[in-house]
């Protein structure tokens, strides 16, 4: 068993062909946000006994109170069927409550609960304070640049996302 448990752990030699992740932008980003939205959470998730989907959409109301979920997923780029799941819970717990737009009773609107919001309110400063240490060893300057780089990836990302148009035959 210790075997296969370190055969696992040693990397395959680099080919022309191999895709090394550790190189791989898509795969590092993903580790990143992993890595923070993973101690971020254990902050709140102890304290507020919230998931990472419940806080974001807690998040993303905060910003945009009276939101659809699909809204929400849209905003945060998440799965709609995890979102929905995260509403039903803050729902059942009394953070969230289901509305009807005003301006299109079609729509459903997502509000915080008085509950919603101080739990809202009060994870707000611990995940700034959090922010501010995860960045502190960086320069003006560099959170200038991330940032920057952050918002072009992010737009290259949902530019790659769109669908492409169908290319036209070569005898048009």
């Amino acid at each position: 068993m210790k075997l296969i448990a370190s055969a696992r752990m040693q990397a395959v030699p680099s080919s022309d062909n191999a895709l090394r992740l550790e190189d791989f932008l898509p795969y590092r980003l993903s580790v990143l946000a992993n890595l923070v939205s993973g101690s971020l959470a254990r902050v709140y998730a102890r304290r507020f006994d919230l998931t990472v989907p419940e806080w974001r959409v807690l998040a993303v109301l905060g910003r945009y109170p009276g939101i659809s979920a699909g809204e929400v997923a849209e905003r945060a780029a998440m799965d709609k069927v995890t979102v929905s799941r995260a509403v039903a819970r803050l729902i059942a717990r009394g953070r969230l409550r289901r509305g009807t737009d005003a301006e299109d009773r079609r729509r459903s609107a997502l509000r915080m609960t008085a509950e919603g919001r101080t739990v809202y309110q009060r994870i707000v400063p611990l995940a700034r304070a959090y922010e501010a240490e995860l960045l502190a060893d960086f320069s003006a300057a560099e959170r200038t640049s991330l940032d920057r780089l952050i918002h072009r990836l992010t737009g290259e990302a949902a530019r790659l996302r769109e669908p492409k148009a169908p290319a036209q035959a070569a005898d048009d």
